[in-house]
């Protein structure tokens, strides 16, 4: 059948489909009348009615798929012709009487004024849409043609963000005369013959179709999809003038042309049930799904309306025949609609759906256009249902689709659906899992194979390096006193190589790498030419300064000789300053200057060309692994021990054991200490053995400077005073036999308690409490010492160097000016004049060959300690410290004999300076060419004050000078400052020389006064270390004046028994 089927035969078509079921009903409604009787057998008229159903069903869809034929094909108006006659109107048609000729009016167009082709233009326009309010009245004036008045709804305006057009025809009249046709055919189930005759064709109009953003598109369930798992349906509420498809579109047909205007009372009745819709859904759901039978619509929302009970149609329904033959026109596609709806309502097992005809004719005029090859959504079925809200609450209770028809075969698919996704999940979970640990394994494996063979070629480079290291030190232990006496270069590489924890928590490691710049002064020695690497660059107003300072050449520059210039001059060619490049690399990381030489080919390549075919050695810092690197790259030899050595002896407890080997005396204590209850036994047996020590001291033994130190003081022990009194009585012969073993255990049981509460550490900036402090000495390990057993106690700083030929030579020794604690040293004043100078000799000479003997050469630094005992009323001494590098004393020691062209003479400890010939004697002494005179000098290194930071050094020298503060280099007195970087300027060194201690002492507290006054205020005082040095040189003055009334009483007490 297709779809150009004429008027004529469908009209046939009809009135034979109709009279065939009316036959097939009557032989229906007969057939139990029926009695055949044969051989005694009844006939089967269950066989003969299922025959004639199926008969009946095929009727009706060959009917059905006739009547979808007929309202798809494209209709179009007939040409009107000249001859009237000739055309044959259907009856059914309305009359065309009164219909102008228009294709006889076609050659007057060119004769019609432009008012008139606009007017004509707007009526066609109007024509074109039949929505116009003046539509009507154009077609009945223009052509005569009544059109019936067809109540429109109101249509709400939605705002939409995109439109589209698209051709809409209007639907196709009911002839008065052909509805008395209508009612049998539907009783049948079967379209009227009737329906098929052609109303009047409207004009195609173009209307707007909204189509809604990707984001707002919702894809509803289709009812032909199973429902073998819960999905959780949108809350969507639908109008009865909107339809929402599934792509997104909202549309609103017209139904002016299907049903006639309802009555006033069926209009109210559909506001009253609209409001109803719109309550609460809690209000709305019922509490059982059985409910919804008993529940039954107040008032008709629809003249149309039908009821679907437990998701079935009941065909013989007033309501459903109803509805069947107001809407038979579109019968072909409602039934589609119904189907689906029936399907949905049988699945959730919905006892009770009230169905508005209206709405779901207009949902299916849509799916008609765009769901004519789909099933339509949920939510377009769900939306023509007057009691949609209590279909939703049933559609979304959980479990409700397994109540419906085939849910037990959906819940059962469900549940293996789920079963097997979860044994696939576990299947590939397992898989997953071993695959990763594989894959886990094996990049571990090959990292691991990798980091071995990258230890191995790190060890088999680092042995090579050492083995090269003591070949060159061979060699330069053989061929030293030569090197000595010849020219030669030094490269002074000051590299504090501690760990990597240590250099992370050092504030400024970069500047406090650079204090010892007074390396410079090596150039004094003619045959020397120096390489200073900088561990961060210097300015030009740095260099110029130490080029100024190198031009003192002692008593030959005063001379004013030619020659003395010219050496003086040649001072500033022989040294040299590089800074490594891997500094702007490694700007945060804290490396020491090894690690960062050893990373800058560019500096490395520089020195090596600085050095190459001269005697050159590298003079260190702290021992480092990367300084074999650096030397092994410059093939250059090293004075200093191997880094493993300095690390074993370059330790509180390697001190010690070299101390004891030396037979020098050393305080009460342990070293070594690595666990608790070994500190707590260790104390008590040392406190025991040493009731007279007021104090002791623990040591950490790889830090440095007084940062590792504590103390604490055990007059807070209870048990301490009747001990004391018990040591008293019995005397240190009786004491130290008896009742030992007793006292110790009484000491165990109160040192815990007395460390945690009386235990103090020296820097409160590095360890805030003794917790953290004891935490940190257990793991790197200390000593346990006494504090010198008196109230006046003077150490001491003594450098030594410990020549690879085996010789001992003291360069330098100084009391230390220490801080507040006591236990921090700060500077010193050069000479020491605390112990005598040939006992200090002895000491030392014993120091070096216990060092020589482990193989440790380069120069050492060791720290003295000396007081009067109070027991003997003798001076002691004792070796408290060693460090295996070069110190800041020995540093600001020399540039002290470049300033000053002196001579420190460590035997007589005494520091001879030259004078000029100008200065005056006496009358009885005559005058020599070169007379000597003595100094005395004190250093410090570092000076701390963050305001020094706000001025540049021309501003600083500048000050000091209107302050008079400078230095005379005619009579070798005054003050010379140390200048450390040129960016941050807070960290600077000083040192003043003057004719006895006490005018050093007082011209450096001077300084310290005027500086500190000229760059702070009441307010910012700044961050400084003045206040200690202040304290410290006045007690140190307090003491000098008391050695001096007591040498003068000596001396008349002397002199009183000889008159």
């Amino acid at each position: 059948m297709t779809a150009t089927v004429k008027g004529e035969e469908v009209e046939e078509l009809g009135k034979v489909l109709v009279q065939v079921q009316d036959d097939l009903r009557q032989l229906r409604r007969n057939i139990d009348k029926i009695a055949i009787k044969g051989s005694g057998e009844q006939l089967d008229l269950q066989a003969l009615d299922n025959a004639i159903h199926r008969t009946e069903c095929g009727i009706r869809k060959h009917a059905e798929q006739c009547l979808k034929a007929v309202n798809s094909q494209m209709l179009v108006l007939p040409i009107i012709e000249d001859k009237k006659n000739n055309s044959q109107i259907p009856k059914w048609r309305p009359p065309l009487d009164h219909i102008p000729n228009v294709y006889s009016q076609r050659g007057n167009h060119d004769r019609i004024s432009p008012g008139e082709k606009h007017k004509s233009a707007l009526t066609m326009r109007l024509l074109y849409n039949p929505a116009h309010p003046k539509n009507r009245t154009i077609m009945h004036q223009k052509f005569g043609i009544p059109l019936p008045d067809v109540h429109k709804k109101r249509v709400t305006s939605v705002t939409h963000q995109r439109v589209i057009t698209g051709p809409t025809v209007g639907l196709l009249s009911i002839a008065s005369g052909q509805q008395q046709r209508v009612p049998s055919v539907l009783d049948k189930g079967l379209p009227s013959p009737a329906t098929d005759v052609c109303s009047l064709q409207t004009l195609v109009q173009h209307k707007v179709v909204s189509l809604h953003s990707r984001e707002e598109q919702t894809f509803p369930l289709s009812t032909g999809q199973s429902f073998f798992f819960w999905i959780k349906l949108p809350n969507v509420h639908v109008r009865a003038n909107t339809f929402l498809y599934a792509s997104g579109r909202e549309h609103t047909p017209n139904l002016t042309s299907l049903a006639p205007t309802p009555p006033s009372s069926a209009a109210s009745r559909r506001s009253d049930h609209r409001s109803t819709v719109e309550q609460s859904e809690e209000s709305r759901t019922p509490g059982n799904p059985q409910d919804l039978s008993a529940i039954a619509p107040a008032v008709a929302v629809s003249t149309f309306s039908f009821t679907i009970t437990d998701g079935r149609i009941d065909p013989t329904a007033a309501d459903f025949c109803r509805f069947k033959k107001q809407f038979c026109l579109i019968w072909g596609t409602l039934v589609d609609a119904l189907r689906a709806l029936e399907k949905l309502l049988r699945q959730f097992a919905v006892p009770l759906a009230q169905v508005n005809g209206e709405r779901l004719a207009e949902c299916a005029r849509g799916w008609a256009v765009t769901w004519s090859w789909a099933t339509p959504p949920v939510t377009a079925l769900l939306s023509a249902l007057d009691n949609q809200p209590e279909v939703w609450a049933l559609l979304l209770r959980p479990g409700q689709r397994y109540k419906g028809e085939g849910g037990v075969e959906a819940a059962a698919v469900l549940i293996q659906s789920h079963w097997r996704g979860y044994l696939g999940r576990a299947a590939y979970m397992r898989h997953h899992r071993r695959r990763w640990a594989a894959g886990i394994l094996a990049i571990s494996w090959l990292k691991r194979a990798q980091r071995q063979g990258v230890r191995k070629a790190l060890q088999a480079r680092r042995h090579r390096q050492l083995e090269n290291h003591q070949r060159r030190a061979q060699h330069l232990a053989a061929n030293w006193k030569h090197i000595q006496s010849s020219k030669r270069t030094i490269i002074h590489i000051p590299s504090l190589g501690y760990s990597k924890s240590q250099r992370l928590h050092l504030k400024d490691f970069d500047i406090l790498q650079n204090t010892q710049i007074s390396r410079l002064c090596d150039v004094r020695d003619e045959n020397v030419d120096v390489i200073y690497v900088s561990p961060r660059p210097l300015g030009k107003d740095i260099a110029g300064y130490y080029a100024r300072l190198l031009e003192f050449e002692g008593p030959e520059a005063t001379e004013g000789d030619s020659g003395s210039k010219r050496s003086s001059l040649s001072n500033n060619k022989r040294f040299t300053i590089i800074t490594p490049e891997a500094v702007e690399y490694f700007p945060t990381h804290s490396m020491c200057l090894s690690t960062l030489l050893k990373y800058s080919p560019r500096a490395l390549r520089r020195i090596r060309n600085l050095v190459q075919g001269r005697r050159a050695y590298i003079v260190g810092g702290v021992a480092h692994v990367d300084d074999l690197a650096v030397a092994d790259e410059l093939e250059v030899a090293i004075l200093g021990p191997e880094p493993a050595v300095a690390q074993l002896y370059g330790t509180k407890s390697g001190g010690r054991r070299i101390f004891t080997r030396a037979e020098v005396a050393v305080p009460p204590g342990l070293g070594d200490i690595y666990c608790l209850h070994q500190l707590h036994e260790a104390l008590a047996r040392l406190m025991v053995h040493n009731m007279e020590v007021q104090r002791w001291v623990f040591k950490m033994d790889t830090e440095f400077g007084g940062r590792g130190t504590a103390y604490c003081d055990v007059c807070h022990l209870s048990c301490y005073s009747g001990a004391l009194q018990e040591y008293r009585r019995l005397g240190p012969d009786l004491w130290s036999k008896a009742w030992t073993q007793e006292h110790v255990h009484i000491y165990m049981d109160e040192i815990p308690a007395w460390l945690a509460c009386y235990a103090q550490p020296a820097n409160a900036s590095c360890f805030p409490d003794w917790a953290c402090f004891l935490k940190t000495f257990l793991r790197q390990g200390g000593v346990v010492e006494a504090y010198p057993p008196s109230h006046s106690v003077t150490c001491l700083t003594v450098d030594l160097l410990l020549a690879p030929g085996g010789e001992v030579s003291v360069l330098s020794c100084g009391d230390q000016l220490r801080g507040s604690c006591r236990l921090e040293a700060l500077g010193s004043s050069v000479p020491q004049a605390s112990v005598r100078p040939d006992a200090l000799h002895a000491l030392c000479s014993r120091v070096g060959r216990a060092c020589l003997e482990r193989h440790i050469v380069g120069y050492v630094s060791i720290d003295l300690a000396t007081f009067l005992d109070p027991g003997t009323m003798k001076r002691k001494v004792w070796a408290i410290d060693l460090d295996l590098r070069y110190s800041d004393q020995l540093a600001m020691t020399q540039l002290l004999l470049v300033v000053t062209g002196a001579t420190l003479d460590c035997q007589s400890c005494r520091l001879l300076v030259p004078l000029p010939t100008q200065e005056k004697f006496p009358e009885t002494q005559s005058p020599a060419k070169h007379a000597v005179g003595h100094r005395y000098a004190v250093l410090v290194n570092r000076l701390l004050h963050s305001n020094l930071s706000i001025f540049y050094h021309n501003v600083f020298f500048s000050m000091c000078k209107a302050h008079g503060i400078g230095y005379d280099t005619k009579r070798k007195r005054g003050t010379v400052f140390v200048l450390h970087d040129s960016i941050e300027r807070h960290s600077i060194g000083m040192l003043t020389v003057c004719e006895d201690l006490q005018g050093s002492l007082v011209t450096f507290a001077r300084n310290l006064s005027v500086i500190h006054q000229e760059i702070s205020s009441p307010k910012t005082q700044g961050d400084t270390n003045f206040k200690d040095l202040l304290k410290d040189i006045e007690d140190v003055l307090q003491m000098t004046a008391q050695n001096k009334v007591q040498a003068l009483e000596d001396e008349t007490r002397e002199e009183e028994p000889s008159h």
